[in-house]
């Protein structure tokens, strides 16, 4: 959907949206998934991604679009600008985002290339941002929202020789800006600005010429005392003396210019809201602390539940989906990645209308998706092991925030905050959880928590645990099953040997109920899904952990011996008005080895 499509159902309530820019590394790369994964659960409008200096990094900011748009399911913006870029180059990236489903473009005239002061025109390529406004509109018609970008002190270029912009200057730079908005542009995005009463002035002056479209503050928090002066004296940023006085007295403490930049853009944002102005757009630098803060200060993350449709994110665009397996939870890119040629999702109950498979199962899901570098990976669970129990370790230092990943998730889910001692308990007893959810009984649907579906309803879930765990203690829980008639309990070994006590192949373990809705069942636990994603989840034993050792080595051997030997094992309590899934564990846990 095109941003300023959706603008128009926010009705004027306040938004927020955020602008990365392509890393320069591998790891880098990887670090920014998780970090774009993790703001995505804010429900921001939309994401940005840069272009890169010069069209440094044109192609892997391809990549990053398409992923934030088909794999984590965030409306994303494109940047695309002029510099170093044919009509060709413009012609096949603007196809490649249509391929991706993404429907909005910002179209800049972009800096100069790396080692030039002075833009120029590439040859076969666009003079400036009216033209590239133009050929988007030319080729694709209505199809692409298109932003661009204002300048509330001016142009850059403006600034060439001379300190202050002239009133003649002024004026020919809101034209300019008014000819991107008639060659077809219909959003404007600003440069950074900390002088909020340049920025007022200058919408009102936007206003006075006719220009009528969305203008978004451009709103970059400030993270570190150089960063900010680098940043400012590349832009020609206008700085009050107030401010620059404020950060000089403080600038050798790193922590108290963080604070003072949150408190000093949470000032900014809350005149311009108060202002009338719709929307902040987050210039993050691939950082969130900052950026997170100053939303809190506003109250602006506050219900965001309230703005989820469903209990994980949707895709976009035209195929309708509102029921999946749960066994993902914890890797949606990977599940969007391996689903995202059906030709039809499933809709109402799950296996309506299914598509037949799901995708290969390749080393992209199992070395890229939610993967971060080997260092990463060696510094929370790499350490070498001597036997099981150092495993079970692992697993409880991650519940108890000891160490910040594990190959199966990375951040807890807000909800699991209330479980997370309990799950410890059972990993440090040698139940290895990956998965889980708390029975909920009637909850709002704009519960800070486990709220969904917007306003007027009420949600339920059924308590839901999946780990790894050896035969010994799936014999333990098979035995404790007589005690607790309401508990059902699938398992599977890596070699595809299943076994369950369900009757049933599909069991529903969240839904909602809305004013004038049929009841809603996004997420459930099926066995034909469970078998594919025992794969995935043995897979990762030896491509995320076993391979950070030597071959040959103990600590290999106890991977390799999970590996063989374990159970993948899901835990379902059917009761969720009083059932006590614990309980059940805990009868387990007493009768292993008996």
């Amino acid at each position: 959907m095109k941003i300023v499509d959706r603008l128009k159902e926010r009705n004027g309530a306040p938004f927020y949206s955020f602008e990365f820019f392509p890393p320069k590394t591998p790891s880098g790369v990887a670090n920014l998934y998780e970090r774009v994964e993790r703001l995505g659960k804010l429900e921001p409008l939309f994401v940005d991604i840069t272009w890169g200096a010069g069209g440094s990094t044109s192609d892997l900011t391809l990549e990053l679009s398409s992923n934030f748009q088909r794999q984590f399911n965030l409306e994303t913006q494109m940047h695309l600008t002029c510099t170093n870029v044919t009509k060709e180059t413009v012609t096949q990236a603007l196809k490649q985002a249509r391929e991706a489903g993404i429907q909005n473009i910002l179209c800049l005239r972009g800096d100069p290339p790396a080692g030039q002061d002075k833009w120029e025109v590439t040859e076969g390529g666009f003079a400036n941002a009216v033209d590239l406004v133009r050929y988007v509109r030319q080729l694709h018609g209505d199809y692409f929202g298109i932003s661009v970008a204002g300048y509330p002190e001016g142009h850059i270029d403006w600034f060439k020789d001379t300190p202050e912009i002239s009133e003649e200057n002024y004026r020919r730079d809101l034209q300019y800006l008014k000819d991107k908005v008639d060659a077809g542009a219909d959003m404007i995005i600003t440069q950074l600005f900390y002088d909020v009463d340049i920025f007022l002035k200058w919408v009102k002056d936007c206003r006075d010429i006719g220009i009528t479209v969305p203008i978004i503050p451009g709103i970059m928090p400030i993270n570190a005392y150089a960063g900010f002066n680098r940043m400012t004296g590349f832009c020609k940023t206008k700085v009050p003396k107030a401010i620059r006085d404020g950060l000089e007295a403080i600038k050798d403490n790193e922590d108290a210019v963080k604070e003072y930049g949150v408190q000093l853009v949470t000032d900014m944002c809350r005149r311009l809201l108060d202002n009338g102005i719709p929307g902040l757009h987050m210039y993050t630098l691939n950082l969130e602390k900052s950026t997170i803060a100053i939303l809190n200060n506003l109250n602006l993350l506050q219900n965001t539940t309230s703005r989820r449709a469903l209990p994980w994110r949707p895709r976009i665009g035209q195929k309708t989906e509102d029921v999946r397996p749960i066994f993902w939870a914890n890797r949606p890119r990977s599940y969007n990645a391996r689903t995202m040629h059906w030709d039809e999702y499933p809709n109402g109950r799950w296996g309506d209308s299914r598509s037949p498979a799901f995708g290969e199962l390749t080393d992209y899901h199992l070395t890229q998706v939610h993967t971060v570098d080997e260092a990463d990976r060696k510094a929370a669970y790499g350490s070498q092991l001597s036997s099981v129990a150092d495993v079970n370790a692992l697993f409880s230092k991650f519940l108890r925030g000891e160490i910040n990943r594990l190959p199966w998730c990375t951040a807890l889910d807000v909800e699991t905050n209330a479980l997370k001692q309990s799950l410890a308990k059972l990993c440090d007893a040698g139940f290895l959880t990956i998965n889980s959810q708390p029975r909920v009984n009637a909850a709002s649907s704009t519960d800070e928590v486990h709220g969904w579906g917007g306003p007027g309803g009420v949600v339920y879930q059924k308590a839901y645990i999946e780990m790894f765990c050896s035969p010994a203690h799936l014999a333990a829980i098979k035995a404790a099953l007589p005690e607790h008639k309401t508990i059902q309990y699938s398992a599977v070994n890596a070699k595809g040997n299943y076994e369950t006590s369900a009757k049933n192949k599909v069991n529903a373990v969240t839904w909602g109920v809305f004013p004038d809705r049929e009841i809603v069942q996004p997420t459930v636990v099926d066995e034909e899904s469970f078998l594919v994603w025992k794969d995935e989840a043995f897979g990762l034993w030896q491509s995320q952990w076993k391979k950070l050792y030597e071959e040959g080595s103990s600590s290999a051997k106890v991977i390799q011996d999970i590996y063989d030997q374990y159970m993948l094992v899901t835990i379902v309590d059917n009761d969720f008005i009083n059932g006590n899934i614990f309980s059940f564990m805990d009868s387990a846990v007493a009768k292993v080895g008996k």
